[in-house]
C-alpha cells in the first residue's frame, strides 16, 4: 500500500525501519497512521530480508498520543464498533523483534505503542507518560497493563493517575527502557541494537521473543515448559547445525533462516 503518515526504508544489513512522519501534530497517532503501522510491519514480518525492525518518529517526538480530534464526540458504541484497539493485538503478533527508537515525547498512545515494541532506546530527551486523566479517559491500548508489567505497581499507579511525564533517565532506572543515549545518537544506537539482532540466527530470535512474551500470560510452569519445546524445535533447523558446527569449528556461522 501507499503510505502517507509514515516513512519506510528499504531492509538494510536485515533491518527494517518505519518513521512516523506526522510532525505537524507530534506525530499524533490517528487511525490512518495505525492502519498505515500495522500493514509495514506485516510487511516486513513476511519479507525474509529482514530480521528485526526500528521503529521511530523525530526528535521531538516518537508519538504525543492519540489524535483527540477523532475522539471528540464519540459515545460508547461508536467507539465500540470503530473497535480501535484491533490494530494494536497486530502489532503485538509482529513475530520479529521490534525496536522503538524513542526521543521528545512518547504520551498516551505513543507510550503504549513504544510499550508494544520488544526494546526501547531512548533519548536523553525522550518522556514517558499515560496523561489520559486530564481529559477525563484513561489508557485503552495497554497503558495500565504493560506498564505496570514494566516498572510496578506503584509507580504505574502514580503515572496513570497523575498524567505525570517521566524522563528517560526515570524510565531507565524502572527498567522502561534499555538505554539512554544522547538525542543526535538516538535512531544510530537503535539501528545499532537492531544490526546486532539482525544478525543472530533468524528462527531462533523469533522463537526467544515468542518464548520472552509468553512469560506475561503464562505461569512459570506453563512458561517454563513452552521455552522447552522451543528449545527443541530448533533442533529441527539448519542454522541449529550451522551454529553449532561453526562454534566447533571456530568460525562465523553462515545463517539461512532454515
Amino acid at each position: 500500500m501507499e503510505y502517507t503518515c509514515i516513512l519506510v526504508t528499504k531492509p538494510i544489513d536485515g533491518v527494517g525501519v518505519i518513521q512516523i512522519n506526522r510532525p505537524a501534530v507530534l506525530n499524533a497517532l490517528n487511525l490512518q497512521t495505525m492502519t498505515e503501522i500495522v500493514a509495514a510491519l506485516g510487511e516486513f514480518d513476511a519479507d525474509t530480508t529482514v530480521r528485526c525492525i526500528v521503529l521511530y518518529g523525530n526528535e521531538k517526538a516518537f508519538a504525543a498520543g492519540a489524535d483527540i480530534k477523532e475522539m471528540t464526540g464519540a459515545d460508547t458504541v461508536e467507539m465500540m464498533k470503530r473497535d480501535q484497539f484491533a490494530k494494536w493485538e497486530k502489532i503485538r503478533t509482529t513475530k520479529k523483534p521490534i525496536i522503538a527508537a524513542v526521543s521528545g515525547f512518547a504520551l498516551g498512545g505513543g507510550c503504549e505503542l513504544a510499550m508494544l515494541c520488544d526494546m526501547i532506546v531512548a533519548s536523553d530527551t525522550a518522556k514517558f507518560g499515560q496523561p489520559e486523566i486530564n481529559i477525563g479517559v484513561m489508557p485503552g491500548a495497554g497503558g495500565t497493563q504493560r506498564l505496570t508489567r514494566a516498572v510496578g505497581k506503584a509507580l504505574a499507579m502514580e503515572i496513570a493517575l497523575t498524567g505525570r511525564m517521566i524522563s528517560a533517565q526515570e524510565a531507565l532506572s524502572a527498567g522502561l527502557v534499555n538505554r539512554v543515549v544522547p538525542t543526535n545518537v538516538f535512531f544510530e544506537e537503535a539501528l545499532a541494537l537492531a544490526k546486532e539482532v539482525a544478525s543472530k540466527a533468524p528462527i531462533a530470535t523469533m522463537l526467544v521473543k515468542e518464548a520472552v512474551l509468553k512469560s506475561f500470560s503464562s505461569t512459570l510452569e506453563g512458561g517454563l515448559e513452552f521455552e522447552r519445546k522451543n528449545f527443541y524445535m530448533l533442533f529441527s533447523t539448519e542454522d541449529q547445525k550451522e551454529g553449532m558446527e561453526a562454534f566447533v569449528e571456530k568460525r562465523k556461522p553462515n545463517w539461512k533462516g532454515r
